[in-house]
Order: C-alpha cells, then sequence, then structure tokens
C-alpha cells in the first residue's frame, strides 16, 4: 500500500483544457460530457450497457441500481467488494461498495484490524501508531440516497463506481492505489422506489420542466422519507430505522477517514459543500475543521474548473450531532453535507429561466465525489495522524476532566436504562455493568447499575451525547438575538437539545471518580434484557408492576395475545409486602381459565422483559381491592391513525412507528377524508398526528360532527401537536391558543394617528416595533421540565417530573377545570427549559402551560398533546404517557361493550 504524493488533478485538468472550454463541456448536458475528456475501458459495464440506458437519463430504481453494482463486482472481482448490511422495512437490500486496488482489496482484513488498532490509543503504542499511518490506506465514505426524492445522488454513486473502475486515467489508478472508497449507492430504497414509480406514473410524451407540473409536486406522502415515514437523516443519535444502524455499524469496523452525504435542496440553488455554517458543535476540534477546509477548497477549485456556481457556510450548520453528516466527526473522521439544486425530475425550469437537469445534478455530484477521494488521497497520511491524535486527546481530555464517569441508575426505569446503555454500546461506546452494589458520586446504587469511563477514545461522542447542555457560541447567539430584534428569521436550523438521559428520562450521574467495582463489559446487546416470570404456580393470578416500557410491552402482548388484563388506577400493596404502582398489571386465574396461562406468561416475559410475580391471594395492605371501581379491564384495543394529507407524513410515521416497533401492536391507518363519513365503531382510539394547516380541508363540518359524535359514544380521540390547535379551532377541545405576550398597548384614535410619546433609548424603540398580535416566537426545538398531576389515571406510573420537547409556536391556555384536566403542564419559568436555546419571552410564557390535558366528552374524551410524544421516535421517556392515553384511555371510556 504505497504512499503517493499527488499534483492537483483540477490543476491538471484545467492546464490541459481552456477554462471556456470546460464551460462549454459542463453546459453540455449529455451523458458525455459527465468528465469532459474522459476514455474508457470499452469492457467495462457501464450503465448503458448493463441497464439500457444512458447515465443520467432516466431515474434509477433501486433493484436497477442493485444489479448495476452486482455487474462491476463480477467484472472487476478484485477491486469491488460488496457489503450486505442489512434490508430496509420493505424487504429492500442495503448494501455498500468497497472500491480501490486489487491489493488494497486483497487486505481488507488487515486494513480493518489496523485501523480498529489507531482507533484505541490504549491498546496501542506511538510507534505502532505511526507504523499504521505510514502504512495505512486512506479511507472516504460516500452515502447517497438518504431522501429518497433527491435522485442525482445515487446516479452519481453509478458514474463515480465506474470512472474509478473503467477510465483509463493513470491519476485516478493512483487513487485507488492508497485509498479505500466505500459507496453506500442508495440509503433509502424505499423512498426512491415509491418517487420512481409515482414520477413515471405523472410523465407524458414529454418531459415537463414546469414546477406547476405532476411530476414537480409528489403526493403525500413524498420519497423523502423511509417507509415509516422517518427522514433518517435525523436518526444518528436514535439509531431507529435499519438503514442507519447498519450503516453505524459499518463505520465502527472501517472507521473511514471522511464521510460525505450527498443531498438536494430546491432547483433555484446552486450547489452547496463544506465548511458548514455557524454554529459548529464545541466537541468539534479545529483540526477537523481545517480538514473540512481542505476537502472545501479543493472542492472549488475543481468547481471553478468546470465553471460551476457553490456556496459554503451559509447554511447547514455542524452542530446537531444526529445528521449522517455529524455523527462521524466524534468517532474522529472530517464528515460533511453536499447539496445539489434539484430538479426534481428530467427537467426544471429555475426562476431565471435557465432549465436545469437530471444529468446537471448527476454531474455536480460526481465531479463532487471525485474531488473528495483526491484530497483524501493526497492528505492520506495526515488524516490518519488526526484521526489518531483525535481518538488520543479525547482520552487525555477526559482524565483531565472533573466528567470521570458516569452511573446510569436502573432503578427508576429499568427497561430505559438498558436500552440506553445498549445504545452507547451500539454507537461504540464502552459501557460496564456493575456485579456488586457500590456507592459513588454521593449516591447508592444497585448491582447492575452501568458505568461508563470517560476516558475512551470515544469520549467527545459522550459528552455531546449525555451533556444536559451542549452550548452554541455566545457570538452566535448574540447575532440570533440581533436578528430577531430587526425582524429577521434565526438561523437555528435543528433543534437545540438532545441529550440521550433527558429524551429517556433516565437517572444519569455525572462522577469525579471512576468507581472502583467489580464490573463486567457490556458487549453488543438488544435494547430489551429478557424478562422473568416468578411463582409460576400461582393460585390466584399474576402482577406486573406498571412505569417502563418493559411492563408496556406485555401489556401489549398480553393483549395480542387474548389474555384479559386489568390495571389499577391507584397504587396499592400486596400481602406479600410489594408495593406496586399505580397501572400496574393485573391477570388472574379466574379471567384466563385457559391452562396454558402460565406457558404462556413466561414466552411473554422474556420477550418483553417484564417481571411477572405471581400471587395466591388477592389482599392487599392498602389501596384498591383488585374488584374495585379503581379496577378496570383493559380491552383488545383497535387503534386508528389519520393518514395522507393535510397529515404532517413525519408525524404520522413517528406516531405509527412507536406503537407499531416500540410498543409492538398494530395500528390501521385511515386516511383524513374517510373519517368524515366512515363509520369508526369499529376502533377504541383514533389519533390525529400533527397537520399541515389543521384538518379542516379534509374532513370539514361533517367530519367534526362525525368525530365527535363516534367520541360521546365512547372513543378516545388522541391529537398531538399542532392537531390539538385544530381541536381547539373545530371547537373539539374547550381551551384556547395564545397570541405572544406583549406590554406595547396601542392606542389608536383612529387609523391614522396615535398618542404621541418619547422614545428615549434604543431598547424602547424595539419594544415600539413589535408586533402587538403576533405569535409566540417560533423554536427550533427544545427539551423542557415538565411537572405531571399525579392524581390521575393518565399519570399512572409515570414520574412527578418528565422531560417533554417543544417544537413551533403554539402554545395553550390551561383548560379550565369545569371541563378537564390539565395532566402535565411546564415548570416554572426559571426551571423550564432543560436542555437548548429557548427565547426568553417563551420561556416566560411557556410557565404552567399545559402539555397534556384530559376533557372527558359523555361516554369518551378527548386527550390532547400540545407537542408530539412520538417526535423523532426518540422521547422515550414520554412512552408511559401515550401508552397510558392509548390503553388507559380505551380501558376508562364507557362505550357499549
Amino acid at each position: 500500500m504505497r504512499r503517493l504524493i499527488l499534483t492537483s488533478l483540477a490543476a491538471i485538468f484545467a492546464s490541459a483544457l481552456s477554462h471556456n472550454a470546460l464551460a462549454a463541456a459542463a453546459q453540455d448536458n449529455s451523458v458525455t460530457a459527465m468528465w469532459p475528456g474522459a476514455s474508457y475501458n470499452e469492457d467495462s459495464p457501464s450503465v448503458e450497457r448493463v441497464l439500457g440506458y444512458p447515465i443520467g437519463s432516466r431515474i434509477t430504481s433501486p433493484a436497477d441500481l442493485s444489479q448495476y453494482f452486482n455487474a462491476l463486482q463480477q467484472a472487476y472481482p478484485q477491486q469491488v467488494k460488496l457489503v450486505e448490511y442489512g434490508e430496509s422495512w420493505e424487504g429492500r437490500r442495503l448494501f455498500y461498495a468497497i472500491i480501490s486496488s486489487a491489493d488494497n482489496i486483497a487486505q481488507l482484513s488487515q486494513f480493518e484490524q489496523g485501523m480498529q488498532a489507531l482507533a484505541d490509543p490504549r491498546q496501542t503504542s506511538d510507534a505502532q501508531a505511526q507504523q499504521l499511518i505510514d502504512s495505512l490506506p486512506g479511507s472516504v465514505w460516500l452515502g447517497y440516497g438518504v431522501h429518497g426524492n433527491e435522485i442525482s445522488p445515487p446516479e452519481a454513486a453509478m458514474m463515480t463506481a465506474y470512472h474509478l473502475l473503467a477510465a483509463d486515467d493513470n491519476r485516478v489508478k493512483n487513487f485507488l492505489d492508497n485509498t479505500l472508497v466505500f459507496i453506500d449507492p442508495l440509503q433509502n430504497p424505499d423512498g426512491r422506489a415509491r418517487f420512481v414509480s409515482r414520477y413515471y406514473m405523472t410523465a407524458g410524451m414529454q418531459h415537463s420542466a414546469d414546477r406547476l407540473s405532476a411530476e414537480h409536486n409528489e403526493p403525500w406522502p413524498s420519497g423523502r422519507s423511509n417507509h415509516y415515514l422517518f427522514d433518517m437523516n435525523r436518526d444518528w443519535i436514535a439509531l431507529t430505522q435499519p438503514e442507519i444502524k447498519g450503516q453505524v455499524a459499518a463505520l465502527l469496523t472501517y472507521y473511514p477517514l471522511a464521510f460525505v452525504d450527498l443531498h438536494e435542496m430546491g432547483g433555484d440553488s446552486s450547489y452547496y459543500f463544506t465548511p458548514e455554517a455557524e454554529p459548529y458543535n464545541p466537541f468539534i476540534t479545529a483540526q477537523q475543521r481545517q480538514g473540512l477546509d481542505w476537502i472545501g477548497q479543493n472542492n472549488a477549485a475543481w468547481f471553478d474548473a468546470m465553471g460551476f456556481d457553490y456556496y459554503t457556510r451559509e447554511v447547514f450548520d455542524a452542530f446537531y450531532p444526529g445528521y449522517g453528516a455529524s455523527w462521524p466527526l466524534y468517532h474522529g473522521a472530517i464528515a460533511m453535507t453536499y447539496e445539489m439544486a434539484s430538479a426534481r425530475g428530467h427537467q426544471f425550469r429555475r426562476q431565471d429561466g435557465d432549465i436545469l437537469t437530471y444529468a446537471d445534478g448527476v454531474q455536480r455530484h460526481f465531479v463532487a465525489s471525485m474531488a473528495t477521494i483526491e484530497t483524501v488521497s493526497q492528505r492520506r497520511q495526515q488524516l490518519l495522524q488526526r484521526f489518531w491524535q483525535y481518538r488520543q486527546s479525547a482520552i487525555n481530555e477526559a482524565q483531565n476532566s472533573e466528567q470521570r464517569s458516569w452511573v446510569i441508575d436502573p432503578t427508576g426505569d429499568a427497561a430505559g436504562a438498558h436500552k440506553l446503555a445498549a445504545l452507547l454500546v451500539e454507537q461504540g461506546l464502552q459501557v460496564s455493568r456493575s456485579e456488586q452494589a457500590f456507592a459513588s458520586c454521593g449516591n447508592d446504587y444497585p448491582t447492575g447499575s452501568y458505568v461508563i469511563d470517560a476516558a475512551q477514545p470515544g469520549y467527545r461522542l459522550l459528552r455531546t451525547l449525555l451533556d444536559p447542555q451542549v452550548d452554541m457560541s455566545a457570538e452566535f447567539l448574540a447575532e440570533q438575538e440581533r436578528r430577531r430584534n430587526h425582524n429577521l428569521a434565526d438561523q437555528i436550523y435543528d433543534v437545540s437539545g438532545w441529550a440521550l438521559p433527558l429524551l429517556f428520562n433516565v437517572d444519569v450521574d455525572v462522577c469525579e471518580q471512576l468507581p472502583d467495582i467489580k464490573q463486567r463489559l457490556l458487549q453488543a446487546t438488544a435494547a430489551i434484557a429478557p424478562g422473568q416470570l416468578l411463582h409460576a404456580d400461582a393460585k390466584l393470578g399474576y402482577l406486573v408492576k406498571w412505569g417502563d416500557m418493559n411492563s408496556g410491552r406485555l401489556l401489549t402482548a398480553a393483549l395480542r395475545a387474548g389474555i384479559k388484563v386489568k390495571r389499577s388506577d391507584l397504587p396499592f400493596t400486596h400481602k406479600s409486602g410489594d408495593r406496586y404502582p399505580a397501572g400496574s398489571l393485573i391477570i388472574t386465574l379466574a379471567d384466563n381459565p385457559q391452562q396454558q396461562l402460565p406457558s404462556k406468561l413466561k414466552t411473554l416475559a422474556i420477550s418483553s422483559g417484564a417481571t411477572i410475580q405471581g400471587v395466591d391471594s388477592s389482599w392487599v395492605l392498602d389501596g384498591p381491592n383488585f374488584g374495585s371501581d379503581n379496577v378496570v379491564s383493559v380491552p383488545q384495543t383497535n387503534i386508528a391513525i389519520a393518514w395522507d394529507e393535510p397529515v404532517q407524513s413525519l408525524s404520522a410515521g413517528h406516531v405509527r412507528y412507536v406503537i407499531e416497533q416500540q410498543f409492538n401492536y398494530p395500528t390501521t391507518a385511515i386516511r383524513s377524508a374517510q373519517l368524515a363519513r366512515a363509520d369508526l365503531s369499529h376502533y377504541q382510539v383514533i389519533i390525529l398526528p400533527a397537520s399541515r394547516g389543521g384538518y379542516s380541508s379534509a374532513l370539514g363540518a361533517t367530519g367534526v360532527a362525525n368525530l365527535r359524535d363516534w367520541v360521546n359514544r365512547g372513543g378516545v380521540l388522541i391529537t398531538l401537536g399542532n392537531a390539538s390547535g385544530w381541536a381547539v379551532e373545530a371547537g373539539l377541545l374547550k381551551t384556547q391558543l395564545e397570541k405572544a405576550v406583549t406590554d406595547n398597548s396601542d392606542s389608536l384614535s383612529d387609523d391614522s394617528y396615535t398618542a404621541g410619546q418619547h422614545i428615549t433609548d434604543f431598547s424602547q424603540f424595539l419594544e415600539q416595533v413589535k408586533n402587538t398580535d403576533a405569535d409566540p416566537y417560533w423554536v427550533a426545538g427544545v427539551l423542557l421540565n415538565t411537572d405531571v398531576d399525579q392524581a390521575h389515571w393518565l399519570s399512572a406510573g409515570v414520574k412527578p417530573q418528565v422531560i417533554s420537547n417543544y417544537v413551533g409556536n403554539q402554545i395553550f391556555a390551561p383548560i379550565d377545570i369545569q371541563y378537564g384536566r390539565n395532566i402535565a403542564y411546564y415548570s416554572d419559568a426559571d426551571k423550564v427549559l432543560a436542555s437548548g436555546y429557548l427565547w426568553q419571552e417563551n420561556r416566560q410564557q411557556l410557565a404552567y402551560k399545559p402539555f397534556l390535558m384530559w376533557q372527558p366528552m359523555q361516554k369518551g374524551m378527548l386527550i390532547a398533546f400540545t407537542q408530539e410524544p412520538t417526535y423523532r421516535a426518540y422521547m422515550d421517556g414520554l412512552n408511559i404517557l401515550f401508552m397510558n392515553a392509548i390503553f388507559a384511555g380505551a380501558a376508562h371510556a364507557k362505550p357499549l361493550r
């Protein structure tokens, strides 16, 4: 694996052809102009030879993309290795290609071992590391098509692979001599399949460039998301989707030095590449930012030579760690986003009248891919050295930090603690499980607590995932406040609060010392630890303590198995002395006379993670007896989710995923317009996800009346986010939305004059020009402390305080006690912010405003979440509250059964 010092291809290329010739070639949208002047091995499998059409002339389907890479592997078996890393929800193949010289591919296992050694300075000496840095090839991961309707990146993946293998160009061959190129050609095959099939259904005899055409306006849901309608470019810290989980496993195998996520954006733009916009996450180092500049400058040289417009730094920041282009940074790579203006079809007429073609996007992404490969090849040794230094300095930084370890206490939520620990391990971090009880951080911890040594190479990733607060720079925040004062939009691109312990509502303590205890390193493990059935031959029945997802999964599994389950609205103490919290499950032999009940429950305990306790008596020392009115039967609940326009597709997908994949319970999607007149009596629960513009367009007055009648007859209507705002406007939910609070009272005497006043300073001027009828200011996304009313069955098993999310600008007035209850509400203004950046006006106004309201309606009820408890499917700490709304809600409704 030889080391090469390369002259910039862009400079060589520009010297061979004049700038005017390059610009003319770049404007030629024929597929022969992808790389002006290139020649290719005639025996190599081009896209046209394999698929029957020239590159960039048709939007390739997922199946054909897979077929093409198979053809490359067959043609170049010594230079191409295809690795499958899973399959999509709809069963499509997920794979990446490794392309390099025959020598590098033959020594792939040695490369893997070398990068694993370089990644752990605790096991590798400086001398050994230097030998690896001198000998290992560079590596770059190119990820294409995470959004299925961003169509040019996967096509560029085929062109990049073809060019690397077939180009008659010694410089390209030199790249492969010292660089491994990882190509994931299609991260989202389900979304792309949805887009391709629908696009060609709309095409006529000639492709339209008109942005009003059906070709350029996708039906609901768009191809952007995967089967469960997730934006997978937000999933890298939660790892809920197989398409992202598999990539993470691959990255932790090879630790590529550079990672590029290739996207598309609005068709009137140009091309965006690194360096990213402010703010940068503080755990990204100066050396990494310099590496991003290296990439950007070489990309710019290529784009200048080709006559392509581009921009950098203005948008797409590097703060939120959950992007594909962010997550690898915290393991020591350099990672970045590329964005190309999208034709969203074969051609698109821009605002200036120019026609943008699909082939334009393919070419620019291809050129950017090659420029990035060139930079990694040229900077191979520096990037390897900096990767080693990043991992080494992380350990040193941790050893000198006050945050020497973390302890995850499983006492309050065993399921959440285990899932959090397992998720950290899945992200390449080391977690141990204590094999004894111990005292640390001023607290006592039980056996089975999880301990994290901060002094590990992934220390900075641990910090950005576990720290309650990661701050944006003071300069950036000052600029955002200045922009707001001048009625300009802020530049906060995504959520500013994401700490996993807060999302999971799990207790994690920071310790200044590493506990000296007997512990066992946690290996890759399932997110659910097996449960157990105790006293299986019980004479009376079985009890399950409510309050975590182990018990939640047991409930849904039991209902699906036809087992009759009761739940207690109040806590009780069994005669054995065991204390059972509100919501605890009761399964009696009298209700379930089948002989195989114990064996069924044992199977369900193992799969759900729950501990089921057999009991011989129903006697309790305090609290309700099992025959009390405070003990209710949970019906086999049929759940419907509003689907299609005007529902926000991401919201619908998150809801369905959480119920089906986390709760393990089936749902039925019903198109919103059908809710207006359909007989809904089959369903106990209907969920309205967040919407775009409310449900009035789909439901109208008839739909509102149909839903009201269904609720009055015993249905449970659950509204999420702005669907709760629509419920207010529709007259279903008896509260109000608030305008922004302002002290500026405008006293007009008529339409032209107002009372005279003195403005004495700039702050008074800013107050004067405020909009007195404005909505609260938009919040990109924060985590808020939320207090919970413990005296209601909706809060059974829920802690007195939970962490909830807040995105947007809807603030609800508390519901009057005559109409219902405010079950969960935001904390005092001084305490409300748990994580992120919240404007001061919103902080003041959100205090004591409802997050969850319950409103009885004759035999049924309306349960309104003012935010989405299923947001991005990572708000695990709200799952029990959401389960209570569904299953306890159905248990407390009074329809004629």
